[in-house]
């Protein structure tokens, strides 16, 4: 039976207060180091981790599609990111919508076995508070037209993954239930992800990158077994 890792975070104070299954050797009181070049992102608040304080059961706006978000990490620091086929130009991370009644958690694993194949990940992390933006007027017609339902936009629920298998296990024609999405994929530095995507998602994107900031020193301590 494979042991789970749960990683609980206290920011009203300096350091992080870690519960890991699993990990015995690292301590359960982890002051990690200053963040690294995520700092450089700019900040979306003066606080971005105030809104952190948000019930993780807040419902999402009305009128926005609930979607999930994936920030998939290997254990080089980089981000997976991969081109639209439809918007060849356009690069993003792995999301999808979430089905009625659907764990927001089940479904980002679901949609990034769906979009890349990918099934050897860690669930580490999540924003728990929804994230929106809104579709452009031609976005928004377009997806009129395909969904058959008007959304303002979409309204997400961020996780973050830790990569843990092989790269030949990415499949860009996904698990064959959907339709494929993507067209090429990279492993890119967070600042690399933010001026690829389109500008309507980039203030999300920005946003999420800050958030998960602060994690990603440990987090790369779990995933290489320090």
């Amino acid at each position: 039976m494979a042991m789970s890792r749960f990683v609980i975070f206290d920011f009203h104070k300096t350091c992080y207060t870690l519960q890991l299954l699993g990990k015995p050797s690292l301590p359960s009181h982890y002051c990690p180091p200053r963040p690294f070049k995520f700092t450089i992102l700019p900040l979306l608040r003066s606080n971005p981790l105030s809104a952190l304080h948000s019930s993780s059961k807040e419902a999402p706006p009305e009128g926005y599609r609930r979607n999930v978000g994936i920030c998939l990490i290997n254990p080089s620091k980089k981000i997976f990111a991969a081109s639209r086929l439809d918007i060849p130009t356009a690069w993003q991370m792995p999301q999808g919508g979430i089905d009625e009644g659907e764990d927001p958690k089940n479904a980002a694993i679901q949609e990034l076995r769906e979009e890349t194949g990918v099934t050897s990940a860690e669930v580490l992390a999540q924003v728990p508070y929804w994230l929106t933006y809104n579709f452009p007027p031609e976005v928004r017609e377009k997806l009129k037209r395909q969904w058959g339902s008007d959304w303002k936009g979409q309204a997400q629920k961020w996780f973050l993954l830790g990569f843990t298998g092989k790269e030949e296990e990415v499949n860009l024609l996904g698990d064959g239930t959907e339709k494929a999405k993507f067209g090429e994929w990279s492993w890119m530095s967070p600042e690399k992800v933010v001026q690829l995507a389109v500008d309507f998602k980039k203030p999300v994107y920005e946003e999420v990158l800050t958030v998960f900031s602060p994690y990603l020193q440990f987090i790369l301590m779990v995933l290489l077994g320090a």
